[in-house]
């Protein structure tokens, strides 16, 4: 199983920068696709989504994935995987 959140977003959008302040507020680690540059993250994402490239879309280590969550959504997922706090190697806004 993976150990580490991905998050599938772009750049621009506000609802992926929102998800990714709150994973970084919680100094939670996670792995960046940025879908306007990685194809295959894009498609993934259109897979998972039904041909949308709804975002953020996220994956937790439990496969369990959460589409353009809330922050309260994100939130409860977060206690109810009971995340470990890490270090955060999250960058502060969504780079390559």
């Amino acid at each position: 199983m993976n150990k580490e959140i991905i998050v599938y977003g772009t750049k621009w959008c506000g609802d992926t920068i929102r998800a990714l302040r709150i994973l970084k507020n919680h100094q939670i680690d996670f792995i960046w696709v940025d879908i306007t540059r990685n194809s295959e993250g894009a498609k993934i994402v259109e897979k998972i989504n039904h041909g949308c490239r709804s975002v953020p879309t996220i994956i937790f280590p439990d496969q369990s994935i959460l589409v353009e969550p809330s922050n309260d959504q994100l939130e409860q997922k977060i206690k109810a995987l009971n995340l470990d706090i890490q270090d955060s190697k999250a960058p502060d806004y969504p780079i390559d």
